[in-house]
């Protein structure tokens, strides 16, 4: 029994070694990155040379924003005591959705008007940073390049995957959060 027990941990002393580290299978280079990241570039120049076309073509006064997207004022509101809304302000609004030729994808009806909590809730990032930039009563045109609207995967319906869109939209209301 004792022979039996030291045999045991001579078999476990000598057995038991420090596991190696795993190597990997293959080794890649990044060349699926490097293809994405041309094919992103391409896109975005792409749109964004239909997106000037178009506002030659329209000759209104585009403002560039600082994020990437491009819009103008259909109805502005001049007075200042009217606020931008921040985090966490209830937005009530309605808008539409275009193809850069004009053709309306989803109307005003289709969309219905909207309620949203500033920075709370989902929205598309061109919508959720144009809605900041309007006060209660303007209509705002935007025009919005896919990364900035509803990207690589389109919103499952009617837009397709990397479409950019021009956004009407009017903010009904702004009601402060209290609690700001």
């Amino acid at each position: 029994m004792i022979k039996l027990l030291i045999l045991i941990c001579i078999l476990l002393a000598f057995g038991c070694k420090t596991p190696e580290a795993r190597r990997p299978v293959s080794v890649k280079t990044g060349s699926f990155i490097d293809a994405s990241v041309e094919r992103n570039k391409n896109l975005n120049a792409k749109e964004q040379a239909s997106i000037e076309k178009l506002m030659e073509i329209q000759k209104e006064d585009y403002i560039a924003s600082e994020s990437g997207f491009w819009y103008y004022y259909n109805n502005k509101i001049e007075i200042d005591s009217l606020k931008t809304p921040v985090f966490g302000d209830i937005i009530i609004y309605d808008y539409n959705v275009k193809a850069l030729n004009g053709i309306v994808i989803y109307s005003k009806d289709d969309i219905k008007t909207q309620t949203y909590a500033m920075d709370k809730q989902e929205l598309f990032t061109g919508l959720r940073e144009g809605l900041k930039l309007m006060k209660s009563g303007e209509t705002v045109t935007f025009l919005f390049p896919s990364l900035k609207a509803y990207g690589y995967y389109g919103d499952e319906n009617r837009i397709p995957g990397n479409t950019p869109i021009i956004c009407e939209v009017t903010v009904n209301s702004i009601t402060l959060n209290q609690t700001n």
